[in-house]
């Protein structure tokens, strides 16, 4: 999984990242809009915007969105995001063993990377071998590779150069969609993952940065990286070594080049949208009614209203320990977050509905699940599912069932007369996560709890979440799929992105005294057995127990789902949108024909 921060939406199957802001628009001192609207309408070219710059041009490293990697690099295979099937990408077909053990890929012939270099198996051992299973490599695309109760990895061997054989300690269901996993350049990164700083660590870490000049970057995917002025744009220009062609055999993909604005504004991407300065905008809710209205007139269609695949929560930093002898979380605190009913008062004192109707403006449904509405191992409330309607009074009965009191002021205290104050983070710039925070600080202030709600830039807030650990609650999202496995780095107790109980990550300060709960690891006991089991009913059932088990105690406190919808220019052409890949997952195939 990757942490959200919805953009260009091109589906490559990365695991899930933390989801920080949404579309966002042109930076207004950062060109004059006029320009972009003469670019916009007379070139081959497709213009955006995202809300924050990229933060490394390292795939191995990346955990957030926005990221350039689903336009610059693809997998051995592609999950089609409306059908669900697996599709051949860079490998043309695959052979599975009958115990399922082996897993052998065939590359198409004549696969070239953007330097026009061959790409071949020798690319793929490297990348598995040398990056993605290699320990010293702090890359949570790992953990979607770890098998059985014992987490191993499989091994990774060439055949020849086309043929690569990948053995699995014992049957793994998910094993075949995480073969999407891309593919990077064995030729332009091997010697730095041999080489090592002072520090023992294979000077790869430190490669690939956002510092490093765009023709660096070597790619497989439909777009390579032309330009990044920081706080400004990155720009794409087409791979003209990239290996699809359409029936008639020309090459794809057809857009010439796509330009991202950064600005830290979602005011500003409707303005220029609005104004045609942007081909394609995120339609928040609050500006559905206004768009829906300029459709005909604005040359433009909205695409999508479903449900989106991504989750938001509300998060308490559960981690007991230490770090040089201080605790992460004030211990006062700790003992407040790690009460499961006072977790469970915090979800009853959240007003969803009317989050819905003030801040969704009616575009949104409660949330209850970790796991997407799209999969098919999704359970509804009507599965025995918990859930945490509106009602602040039973929220203060837990709290006092748990030992909390009153004052006359009508403030919580706990049981040794400490009230009940914490600080409520989230990254600043999007709306509407700003403003469910609000709403978060006046809901509880009704149960009595006085929430400081701090929006952070983003470095500051992902360093904070990522490694110093210390923050007490947060306000998150997480992207989503149709395969629960992609959130094993999640649920995972060691995994890179179990951020409720951070585990320290390599490089990092160790941590002392760590606890994990016996529900904690359920959940990730019951995730291994979900990818060692082949039969789909059972395969539900275990992953209908980790959703009832999430729901009970609360690690994410959900929210609302919000409906997933894009304005896109009638310029293009071949647009297939499905709330899991986006207005433009088949990039490669639109067309601008206006």
């Amino acid at each position: 999984m990757q942490i959200k921060n919805n953009i260009l939406d091109t589906t490559k199957r990365f695991w899930i990242l933390i989801v920080l802001s949404a579309f966002t628009a042109i930076a207004v001192a950062a060109c004059n809009p006029d320009n972009f609207k003469t670019n916009a309408a007379q070139a081959p070219q497709l213009v955006t915007s995202i809300l924050s710059d990229p933060k490394t041009f390292n795939l191995a490293l990346s955990q957030e969105s926005p990221n350039i990697f689903g336009l610059t690099y693809e997998g051995l295979i592609n999950q089609n995001p409306i059908t669900g099937k697996v599709e051949p990408a860079l490998a043309e077909s695959w052979q599975i063993s009958d115990d399922r053990l082996r897993f052998t890929f065939t590359l198409r012939e004549g696969l070239k990377w953007s330097d026009g270099q061959p790409l071949t198996a020798e690319d793929v051992v490297f990348t598995y071998n040398d990056i993605y299973l290699n320990e010293a490599v702090p890359t949570d695309t790992r953990d979607g590779f770890r098998i059985g109760v014992n987490r191993k990895l499989p091994t990774v061997k060439k055949i020849d150069d086309r043929r690569v054989e990948f053995a699995l300690p014992e049957p793994f269901r998910p094993f075949l969609l995480n073969a999407g996993t891309p593919i990077l350049p064995a030729h332009a990164l091997k010697e730095f993952v041999q080489q090592k700083d002072q520090e023992g660590k294979p000077v790869f870490l430190s490669k690939w940065g956002v510092d490093t000049p765009p023709e660096q970057i070597i790619v497989n995917g439909p777009y390579k990286l032309e330009r990044y002025d920081t706080s400004e744009r990155v720009v794409f220009r087409r791979n003209p070594y990239y290996w699809r062609k359409n029936s008639q055999g020309q090459s794809q993909p057809y857009i010439e080049k796509i330009v991202w604005q950064i600005v830290e504004n979602t005011d500003t991407s409707l303005l220029q949208f609005r104004s045609a300065g942007l081909d394609s905008v995120g339609v928040t809710p609050e500006y559905f009614s206004l768009l829906k209205k300029q459709e005909k007139q604005g040359n433009f269609k909205i695409y999508g209203k479903e449900p989106g695949t991504g989750t938001n929560f509300v998060l308490f930093n559960l981690n007991k320990g230490k770090r040089d002898g201080k605790p992460l979380v004030d211990p006062i605190k700790s003992r407040w977050f790690n009460t499961v009913e006072f977790r469970q008062a915090v979800a009853y004192a959240i007003d969803r509905q009317t989050m819905i109707n003030n801040t969704f403006r009616g575009l949104g449904v409660p949330q209850n699940s970790p796991i997407t509405v799209q999969s098919p191992y999704y359970i509804s409330p009507n599965e025995n599912l918990k859930t945490y309607d509106y009602n602040p009074e039973k929220a203060k009965q837990l709290l006092k069932k748990a030992g909390f009191t009153y004052n006359a002021q009508g403030q919580l205290l706990d049981a040794e007369g400490n009230r009940v104050r914490f600080t409520l983070l989230t990254n600043s710039g999007n709306k509407i996560r700003e403003a469910i925070g609000s709403q978060i600080k006046q809901d509880l202030a009704v149960i009595g709890m006085q929430v400081d709600f701090t929006p952070l830039a983003w470095n500051t807030y992902t360093d904070k979440l990522a490694n110093t650990l210390d923050w007490e609650a947060s306000l998150l999202g997480l992207t989503g799929g149709l395969e629960p496995n992609d959130g094993a780095n999640v649920w995972s107790p060691d995994g890179g992105l179990h951020m409720f109980n951070q585990k320290p990550q390599p490089g990092q300060k160790p941590i002392e005294g760590r606890e994990v709960a016996p529900w904690e690891a359920e959940i990730g006991k019951l995730y291994v057995q979900a990818a060692q089991e082949f039969d789909e009913a059972k395969v539900k059932a275990i992953y209908a127990q980790t959703q009832r088990i999430t729901q009970e105690y609360l690690p994410f406190i959900y929210l609302v789902n919000p409906l997933a919808m894009t304005a896109v220019r009638d310029r293009f052409e071949g647009i297939q949108y499905s709330a899991l890949g986006g207005a433009f997952w088949n990039i490669h195939e639109i067309e601008i024909v206006k």
